[in-house]
């Protein structure tokens, strides 16, 4: 082969030369028993990886079936003309280092792999459902909980029941077919998505969904099938071509999926598998009885100050996570963020140390090696900023404290949906509401006081009776002046 010859693709017959990127070279195939719904990045760089070293461990048939639900036949046959098989690309301070992960057996896509996906389902080695589809895959009622019966995918799946195309339709007609089975056993639900109490809600969704279509099958899911919660946490950017060339340059093989992550990761699983589950407790996962802290903790001291630093940078002209805590004005603002009004917000367990995780995170932002671009962390936030901003903005107020630096992050937002940044470089807005939150904000003329009016009217982001408080609004207001008055950031210093 010459230079000029392109290499050859990363398939299995390779693995025996690849033994210094493998987690182990003992590897036994598995049979399939998990199926994932969402096979994104975050997925391969997280659950896959701790499912793998889990059957490296204990044993067991765990293999993964990944299903692309936005009909990307691409990702599909990347991945099955690679038999499954991806590199994990860990970016960290002292280089990078490259794992080929093994565990991922079958990739369909749906609608057009629809016959092979049920059958999937119905199998009874399939013991766990797994999903990252982000907080819209749920097609869920903010206000409710329930389904969202106006949407019109969730009004096509219980039309056409046995033809679904959502997550909760999908859900609903697989646990119909198990329940009618012979033997009658369902498999868990597995939540691995940034949504508070994930289980839970996703479990009323469901049941919602089915009560629908037919109130017992609503009752029997309600009854025997297991949807834990979770919280997981692992920074995993979008691919580029320098991961192509990282993995082309460690292993002589071309990966045409490869995924990017920072050497950090976490996973806490409320531990309710009835058909059992892989050995991720024995890989470093935490299993416990109730995720809920670990949870507020990792929304709202992570999740919450990532959507601070990336509308503040969206204005403020910084591209990347690690480019915007090094400047000293906004560590020092996300620093007093986190130990000021956040973390009084949080009820840990005697052994977790707050003022380290908040260490850690800061820590992990500063990673040069990631390059995790803001706009990536900026979509969607109308469905982020309640979790991961307003709530702890409630438990401030209800407590009596100060949430000033809460209350920039919110008007960062806002002043976001202009579209442009502080010098009046353009980008896009990426949201479900974009549409309509775009005209709201072009409204206001970039004055304060209608801007907040015009947005706080929405009901799908702020609930009425927060967005009543006088308080709120009052606090608000004043970082919106702050920044039209002094731009990102004069008012990031402003705040130190």
């Amino acid at each position: 082969m010459t230079s000029a010859d392109p290499l050859p693709r990363l398939v299995r017959h390779a693995l025996p030369t690849l033994h210094t990127h493998l987690l182990s070279p003992q590897w036994q195939e598995p049979r399939i028993g998990i199926v994932h719904l969402g096979i994104g990045n975050f997925h391969r760089a997280h659950q896959a990886l701790y499912t793998e070293e889990a059957m490296l461990a204990a044993g067991g048939d765990w293999g993964i079936c990944g299903v692309t639900l936005q009909g990307d036949v691409g990702k599909r046959d990347a991945l099955m003309e690679q038999q499954g098989l991806y590199s994990v690309v860990e970016r960290g301070p002292r280089g990078a280092k490259v794992t080929v992960v093994r565990a991922l057996r079958e990739v369909l896509a749906m609608p057009h792999d629809h016959a092979s996906l049920f059958a999937r389902l119905a199998d009874p080695l399939v013991r766990i459902v797994s999903l990252t589809v982000t907080e819209k895959g749920y097609c869920r009622d903010p206000k409710t909980g329930e389904v969202a019966l106006d949407d019109p995918a969730v009004a096509h799946d219980l039309t056409h029941p046995l033809a679904p195309r959502t997550v909760p339709g999908i859900l609903v007609a697989a646990l119909r077919e198990r329940r009618d089975s012979a033997a009658g056993e369902p498999f868990t639900v597995l939540s691995c998505d940034n949504l508070s109490h994930n289980g839970a809600a996703l479990r009323q969704v469901v049941c919602s969904f089915a009560r629908q279509r037919d109130p017992e099958l609503a009752d029997w899911i309600a009854a025997h099938v297991a949807f834990p919660s979770t919280m997981v946490d692992r920074i995993v950017p979008a691919t580029t071509d320098a991961e192509r060339a990282t993995v082309a340059d460690a292993t002589g093989y071309q990966d045409a999926a490869p995924v990017p992550c920072e050497p950090f990761r976490q996973w806490v699983i409320e531990d309710r598998f009835p058909g059992g589950r892989p050995a991720w407790d024995t890989v470093g996962a935490q299993l416990v009885d109730d995720v809920t802290p670990f949870e507020l903790a990792k929304l709202r001291m992570l999740n919450g100050t990532h959507s601070t630093l990336a509308y503040l940078s969206m204005l403020g002209g910084f591209d990347t996570i690690d480019a915007a805590i090094a400047d000293p004005a906004m560590r020092d603002l996300i620093h007093a963020m986190m130990t000021q009004e956040i973390a009084p917000t949080l009820t840990m367990p005697a052994s977790f140390d707050l003022p380290a995780y908040r260490d850690a995170l800061l820590e992990r932002y500063a990673n040069p090696a990631l390059k995790h671009r803001c706009a990536q962390i900026a979509m969607d936030g109308s469905q982020k900023i309640p979790p991961r901003l307003l709530a702890t903005i409630s438990a401030r107020i209800d407590a009596g404290q100060s949430f000033t630096h809460l209350a920039l992050a919110v008007a960062a937002w806002m002043t976001f949906l202009r579209g442009h940044a502080d010098d009046d470089t353009r980008y896009e807005i990426s949201d479900p509401l974009a549409g309509r939150l775009k005209t709201l904000a072009a409204s206001a003329h970039g004055e304060p006081q209608a801007l907040m009016d015009a947005l706080l009217s929405v009901r799908e982001v702020f609930p009425a009776d927060l967005a009543a408080r006088p308080e709120f609004r009052k606090v608000l207001r004043d970082a919106l002046q702050l920044l039209r008055e002094n731009g990102a950031r004069g008012a990031i210093a402003a705040s130190r």
